[in-house]
């Protein structure tokens, strides 16, 4: 997954979500739930690489950060909370889709 088109569609793939830009930047675009509008993925361009934001679970935070050097805590965010996946392309796809879903499980609660 390189792209943010990528990384929406597939946020945008569980049900009750939506598309939103709350800065009026179209850099910041989320992935949000429509029951509680809590955002589950943030996609922005930063130092020249597409990157997202994703929700975890403080036991993992750590095991992603330590196994992928583009995964960082969150940027922007609370990094007990959240990490930052810059999307280079050395995370494979389904690890990035597993931490998406994820991400979104720990929203829905």
């Amino acid at each position: 997954m390189k792209t943010r088109e990528e990384a929406l569609l597939f946020g945008l793939s569980f049900p009750d979500t939506y598309q939103d830009a709350p800065f009026h930047d179209d850099n910041w675009q989320l992935v949000r739930l429509k029951k509680n509008r809590k955002a589950f993925l943030w996609t922005y361009e930063r130092n020249g690489h597409m990157c997202i934001n994703v929700k975890t679970d403080p036991r993992w935070r750590d095991f992603w950060r330590s196994t992928y050097a583009a995964v960082v805590p969150g940027y922007h965010q609370n990094k007990e909370h959240w990490n930052t996946v810059i999307l280079d392309e050395s995370v494979p796809d389904e690890e990035i889709r597993r931490m998406i879903a994820e991400s979104y499980d720990l929203v829905r609660k």
